[in-house]
């Protein structure tokens, strides 16, 4: 995996803010956000960048079974950060309300019409699960493009996800992690022990301490 290591949470948001508005000015059509906090403040600098969204189909990553409009939904955090405030092409939400195998059945037609994807924002537990694809779980051998997810280790337990094989499909794939405690995954990621490091070409982008293993 390539490595990228920045100062601070800020300057790795920064970074990959600007990699992404590079590869939406070079013409990528198709992006997959992330939830978490260190999005969450690439999608305030991106909301802020001259971008031409129009042309940009948004997709996610994982969601959790929750309503959209719960406070646990990565599509609200990213509606509310980025997406009310650049209007992009389309947005395709993960309909996780319905349940973790009819939302992932229905999310799977719909990512299958665009691969490759172009983008994928991914970020890393500190377990080194990412999307909702966490260490040992049988969703890691799903085919297609999306997987309903039970009894996730992490709350809450019912997830759909983009499988591994629709994640090492994608064009581009960055992976942002920041903080001590995400060291050991970072780590265990390089040496592709965990979900996070089973996507060979995925790019890696790290703050100073969650480099500290490496």
């Amino acid at each position: 995996m390539r490595l990228t290591v920045a100062d601070s949470p800020a300057a790795v948001a920064r970074a990959l803010a600007d990699q992404v508005a590079g590869e939406i000015r070079g013409g990528a059509r198709t992006l997959v956000l992330a939830g978490g906090s260190t999005p969450r403040a690439v999608y305030g600098l991106l909301a802020g960048a001259d971008l031409e969204w129009g042309r940009v189909t948004v997709l996610f990553g994982d969601e959790r079974c929750v309503a959209p409009d719960h406070p646990d939904s990565n599509y609200l955090m990213a509606r509310t950060e980025l997406l009310d405030r650049v209007r992009p092409g389309g947005v395709l939400r993960m309909p996780a309300e319905l349940g973790p195998e009819q939302g992932a059945a229905l999310y799977d037609g719909l990512v299958a019409a665009l691969s490759p994807l172009d983008l994928v924002l991914l970020g890393m537990g500190p377990d080194g699960h990412t999307a909702s694809l966490f260490p040992g779980a049988s969703e890691l051998g799903a085919g297609g493009h999306a997987v309903g997810v039970r009894n996730a280790p992490k709350p809450p337990p019912d997830r759909v996800s983009l499988t591994l094989g629709c994640l090492r499909a994608a064009v581009r794939v960055l992976i942002v992690a920041t903080g001590a405690d995400k060291a050991a995954a970072a780590a265990a990621a390089q040496r592709g022990a965990v979900p996070a490091g089973m996507i060979p070409h995925a790019e890696l982008l790290l703050d100073r301490p969650a480099a500290a293993g490496l």
